[in-house]
């Protein structure tokens, strides 16, 4: 599989809700970066819905594809996160979660039934908020004399780069992400600027 140079996610959280004999399902997306934001954003919604039956969710975070979870949360199996994360694939979302809340309303949905909802709710909240293609970046960390700062800020912006850290002192040290796309152009411009130090960050 060739390395990618973007990868596609969402900026802003979203809500839908979807129907179907009673039952309610209220769909959250939200953007996050790590595991620890999502147990974040699920005890926020936990808290909203105290009373909700279930509590189901697919996530996905990193550019592997490998840090991923599913819960049914007391669902029949294979009923509420496959067909979630199946929502996130299709658009081949990553740094995204799906939580949806079930109100049970009296009847039962079904195995088809439930997956239909889970499915539905998921989609229709994706659906209401933009999908970002952002670059793939590697981390660099760059130190350099304080009198250099134009020379290396100017490189940074023209590739640019994001800026994650920096610590400016006379000797000033910055750790930024470059696109992957942009990596030996990025590279072939710092070393232009004499004794700048860089290396590629862990």
């Amino acid at each position: 599989m060739p390395e990618q140079d973007f990868f596609y996610t969402i900026e802003k959280a979203a809500m839908a809700e979807y129907k179907d004999r009673g039952s309610k399902f209220i769909a959250y997306a939200c953007p996050v970066r790590s595991v620890e934001d999502f147990k974040l954003k699920l005890n926020e919604i936990k808290k909203e819905h105290p009373k909700a039956t279930h509590h189901c969710f697919a996530y996905r975070i990193g550019l592997d594809g490998n840090v991923f979870r599913v819960s049914d949360d007391g669902e029949p199996s294979g009923t509420a996160g496959r067909p979630i994360l199946g929502q996130l694939d299709s658009k081949e979302l990553t740094n995204t979660l799906v939580v949806v809340v079930r109100y049970f309303g009296g009847t039962l949905l079904g195995v088809p039934g439930l997956i239909n909802a889970y499915r539905s709710a998921a989609s229709l909240a994706i659906q209401m908020t933009p999908v970002v293609q952002k670059p793939v970046e590697i981390k660099y960390i760059i130190q350099f004399d304080y009198t250099q700062m134009h020379d290396v800020m100017q490189v940074v912006k023209q590739i640019g780069c994001s800026v994650l850290e920096q610590e400016m002192n006379l000797f000033c040290r910055i750790s930024v992400g470059i696109s992957r796309g942009r990596l030996e152009e990025a590279i072939y411009r710092f070393r232009e600027i004499p004794n700048l130090e860089w290396q590629k960050a862990i």
